[in-house]
């Protein structure tokens, strides 16, 4: 028997083929993510300040034009402590101009922060403070740790209460082709319900 369905026919079946693949990975992708909410369209984020490792000011704004992974923090914080390795090695594996983890801490000093990471082996994370505590309140976070994803433009599009697993395989490339702008190759496919949201929001930020 031959197949009347051509060329078309056979792009149709690859297109059904990718989007069951990728589908499956933002399933993944989510299942590691706990407690992961993605918004319904961008939020504006509030324009916090704080200071780095040198104690000179910094801003969200410093990171426009990045792909970011907020995570509000603290030493004193169990879970908090648990997750900062696996958020070192998401910023060595993907860090550079396109992308950036910023792990700001809500500790009282920079000495505290320092002494963790030499602790614990952090190696990759810069250190940001809000010693404060201003960007609890400003970012509407209910707790620590609580980790806001930014995009390029620095509004937020979705955000996980409590640890993650973020170093796991999936949620690496599940991030590259949105740190590389890469559209989605099967955006005209997304049905109803929370995979056409997450094209949606993965159209966002390469758009950006």
């Amino acid at each position: 028997m031959t197949s009347s369905a051509g060329p078309q026919g056979a792009i149709a079946w690859m297109i059904a083929i990718v989007f069951v693949a990728i589908s499956c990975q933002f399933a993944t992708a989510q299942e590691l993510l706990k407690n992961f909410v993605m918004h319904e369209a961008p939020k504006p984020t509030a324009a916090i300040s704080f200071q780095d490792g040198e104690r000179q000011k910094r801003s969200l704004a410093d990171f426009n034009g990045k792909v970011v992974v907020l995570n509000i923090w603290a030493t004193w914080c169990v879970p908090c402590r648990e997750e900062m390795p696996a958020l070192d090695r998401l910023q060595a594996a993907l860090g550079g101009p396109e992308f950036a983890v910023v792990p700001l801490s809500i500790d009282r000093g920079i000495e505290k922060i320092a002494k963790f990471y030499a602790e614990v082996g952090i190696r990759s994370l810069p250190i940001y403070v809000d010693v404060e505590a201003k960007s609890v309140r400003e970012l509407g976070a209910v707790g620590v740790p609580t980790t806001l994803i930014l995009d390029r433009a620095g509004h937020e599009v979705g955000r996980v209460v409590g640890p993650a697993g973020w170093d796991a395989a999936e949620v690496i490339e599940f991030l590259k082709p949105i740190i590389a702008k890469e559209p989605a190759p099967i955006e005209q496919a997304g049905s109803a319900g929370l995979l056409a949201r997450s094209w949606q929001w993965l159209k966002t930020l390469v758009a950006k």
